[in-house]
């Protein structure tokens, strides 16, 4: 089937944000596209949370989530909302990171909240600390399709193969991967990272991302590294966004997936162990 990948470079303004997304899902369903995925905080990305404090809002008042289940319905498509940063009422005031399926008629198949945060020091000037301004989910999701069952995940999460582990024996056969990835990681582990997810599963994994320097009003800008990846079953890189903001449509070839499995039976052959 006809997938899109959006690549995008979203500034911390929601509202200016909108306008060029939907242009792109449309522009993607008039390339062919059935299933269309956007990255991680496809409407806001800020590294100031008193900023974030303004601009967010609660998933039933959220603009962007309203406008692109809009969009989906009257393109009859799949999309994936890779995440948006949403406010919750979470005691310390710290906002969701929520992923969002929606189906062919704008209703909401599946969401999911970030479970791994990304609290790490790369280097005494690149520190992280996620869960600061983000409360950290609890649930795996896995969600069905008229095409596929999908294991959805966001970004860090992929370092951890029990969750990926547990989609898949769930019965997923998509793993998606929406990300606003640190360019220094991305470029020593990125697609080593999401082609073992794909070789360890036998699944599609999909990964839509954020790129480029973003536009902000804090004086920390930004950075991420790009590359939107989808990687087969097989662990073929089928597309490769490299660091341009646009639409990248590919197939899917889903009968791969069985055809993965049947070659490496994996997960017949595992057994119990004991130790260490």
């Amino acid at each position: 089937m006809k997938t899109a990948l959006l690549q995008l470079n979203v500034s911390d303004d929601p509202v200016a944000n909108l306008p060029g997304t939907v242009q792109m899902v449309r522009q993607a369903v008039d390339q062919g596209a059935e299933f269309v995925l956007t990255p991680e905080v496809t409407n806001c990305l800020s590294t100031s949370r008193a900023h974030q404090a303004q601009v967010l809002r609660r998933e039933p008042e959220d603009e962007t989530l309203a406008a692109l289940r809009d969009v989906t319905a009257e393109c009859g498509v799949h999309l994936l909302i890779g995440s948006l940063a949403l406010k919750t009422d979470d005691p310390e005031g710290r906002f969701a990171n929520r992923s969002f399926l929606i189906g062919p008629d704008g209703g909401i198949l599946g969401r999911y909240d970030k479970i791994h945060m990304f609290d790490v020091a790369i280097s005494d000037t690149e520190t992280y600390r996620e869960s600061s301004g983000y409360r950290p989910g609890t649930q795996a999701v896995l969600a069905d399709t008229a095409f596929a069952p999908l294991g959805m995940a966001i970004c860090y999460d992929m370092r951890f193969p029990k969750l990926s582990d547990a989609l898949v024996g769930a019965g997923a056969h998509i793993l998606t991967y929406p990300s606003a990835f640190s360019p220094v990681t991305g470029a020593a582990h990125w697609h080593s990272l999401l082609r073992a997810r794909a070789i360890e599963a036998g699944a599609w994994v999909l990964a839509p991302a954020q790129t480029g320097t973003h536009p902000g009003r804090s004086d920390k800008q930004r950075r991420t590294y790009g590359h939107s990846l989808a990687v087969d079953p097989w662990g073929e890189v089928v597309l490769d966004a490299g660091t341009t903001p646009g639409v990248y449509v590919f197939d899917m070839e889903l009968d791969k997936v069985a055809e993965a499995r049947r070659r490496i039976p994996a997960r017949d052959n595992a057994r119990p162990f004991d130790g260490p």
